[in-house]
Parts: structure tokens; C-alpha cells; sequence
């Protein structure tokens, strides 16, 4: 069988529930930060002091892990539909509601603060 429950021949087979296998993870995030990976990449970076992809550069800059056991995450979503003209769109998951467009040169240590993002938390 392969992951979607057809086999290899083809048909569907009764799935059942496997005990063995997650159905959750636990992760240390204290909150997340989406940004768009579109934009981004149409800037072609710029960000930092090596002119990294906004995402990576700010993982850097506050010395965050990958993963679930990074204190907060910062992920790149494929896009987010709004395509400013040369700034990367970012949204911090306790402000749904307001997004902020991030251009090249900004300050990272302001784009954290605003965010939430302390380099101590």
C-alpha cells in the first residue's frame, strides 16, 4: 500500500487505523510567522547581511531551529496572493488580521519586533 490507502494495483483497500502511526506532534512554538516564498523569491533575496531569503535570514537572525523544537517557527507558504511590488508579505499568527509588507535593507531587528520576535524570547 502506499500513503493515500490505493494499492499498487490500482484499487482501494480497507484502511484501517494503524496504532503505530501519529496523528499529532507536539511542537515548543510559543507562535508562528508565515512568510511568502513567492515574493520572496522574486526579489531574490536581499535580506540579511548575506542577502538570504527573508525567512532564512530571520531564523538567523534570532538563532532559531527548523523544526518543532524551535521556539517559534517562521515558515515560507507558497503564496499569499497580494504580490506587493518589491516587499516580501509576512503574517504573525496573533495578528491575522494585519500583514506586513517587508522590503530589502529593513532592519531585521525591527521586522522581529514587530512581529514579536525578540532575539531573547
Amino acid at each position: 500500500m502506499t500513503c493515500c490507502g490505493r494499492r499498487k494495483n490500482g484499487g482501494t483497500g480497507n484502511r484501517r487505523e494503524d496504532p503505530r502511526v501519529r496523528t499529532a506532534v507536539r511542537s515548543r512554538w510559543d507562535k508562528a510567522v508565515l512568510v511568502c516564498a513567492k515574493c520572496s523569491k522574486k526579489l531574490d533575496g536581499g535580506f540579511g547581511e548575506s542577502g538570504k531569503p527573508l525567512a532564512k535570514a530571520l531564523r538567523k537572525h534570532l538563532k532559531l531551529k527548523n523544526g518543532p523544537k524551535s521556539r517559534a517557527g517562521v515558515v515560507e507558504v507558497k503564496c499569499l496572493d497580494v504580490c506587493p511590488k518589491g516587499a516580501v508579505v509576512v503574517v504573525d499568527s496573533e495578528r491575522p488580521g494585519d500583514w506586513l509588507l517587508v522590503r530589502p535593507g529593513d532592519d531585521l531587528d525591527a521586522v522581529a519586533a514587530r512581529l514579536g520576535l525578540d532575539q531573547g524570547a
